[in-house]
């Protein structure tokens, strides 16, 4: 085979690779486009956003527009409440889910199986359904209005795809571990803590983001259970700021760039774990 005989082989593959990285920059530019557009947004007024050019760079960079939202809309109020429910409901998701699938899954009991069958269903239960009856039990238990309101239906919600999740990984570890772990004179607690959670570690973080993004988002719970301000979340806190008259939609925009921030903060953390869980995940499958 001659040098022009390789080239022309090579040819294909070379432009294959050309067409492939310009699909995956289109697909890169859809998915970023979305919040470059809402950073432009936040730093105009008004008169620019509906002037016709809601799509275009601000003519005049207006961060002030963020000052107001973390002054006069109350922003550092719902960030908190935001912040403080969800790291709350993490915490207990990880901390439940994480010795339920491992009792599930590593010790020998009868109802293992049936146990982890109606947890499974909790899957397929829609928030919608549970909100009235939710809203019952919160009220006669006078947790109405309280932080609890919101973390306990997020617990409860969070912690079957946990469950379902963190078992999937606990399975596929080698038992020879824990038997060699209890003839070192480990027992049940620090085998689990020490030696079985570090190794799930990318399932841990999936399930963290998840749950993140199910409880920062959340709205219809969040609106229904707070009706207190100071109790109220992003989310909530975002509707309030629509005015009755008169709605500054660049200072919206600025809260909304604030409630996005974190969530991807979170993803740029615990990305590459993610990225095991789902390589874990596919090698198991």
């Amino acid at each position: 085979m001659n040098a022009a005989e390789a080239v022309l082989q090579k040819k294909p593959k070379f432009i294959g690779k050309i067409l492939l990285q310009v699909v995956l920059i289109l697909v890169a530019v859809t998915q970023i486009y979305p919040l470059i557009w809402l950073a432009f947004f936040s730093l105009k007024d008004n008169s620019e956003i509906f002037s016709g050019d809601v799509l275009g760079l601000p003519k005049q960079l207006l961060w002030g527009n963020y000052a107001k939202a973390l002054s006069d809309g109350h922003i550092l109020t719902y960030f908190f409440n935001s912040v403080l429910v969800t790291v709350v409901t993490i915490i207990l998701v990880l901390i439940l889910s994480a010795m339920t699938g491992y009792a599930i899954t590593r010790m020998n009991w009868k109802l293992s199986n049936l146990t982890m069958t109606i947890i499974l269903l909790g899957m397929m239960v829609p928030i919608h359904a549970a909100l009235l009856p939710l809203f019952m039990v919160l009220k006669n238990l006078g947790l109405l209005n309280t932080y609890w309101a919101l973390i306990i239906p997020y617990v409860a919600f969070g912690i079957p795809m946990a469950v379902f999740i963190l078992g999937s990984f606990f399975r596929g570890i080698p038992r020879e571990l824990e038997e060699a772990a209890v003839i070192d004179g480990c027992g049940i607690y620090r085998t689990f803590f020490s030696i079985i959670l570090p190794l799930v570690r990318p399932a841990v973080s999936t399930v963290a983001i998840f749950t993140f993004l199910s409880c920062w988002n959340e709205l219809m719970f969040a609106v229904t259970f707070i009706n207190k301000e100071s109790y109220q979340t992003l989310t909530v806190g975002m509707m309030s700021m629509v005015g009755t008259y008169i709605t500054q939609w660049g200072i919206i925009g600025a809260g909304l760039m604030i409630t996005t921030i974190p969530t991807i903060l979170i993803y740029l953390l615990l990305n590459k774990q993610v990225q095991k869980s789902m390589i874990a995940g596919a090698i198991k499958g």
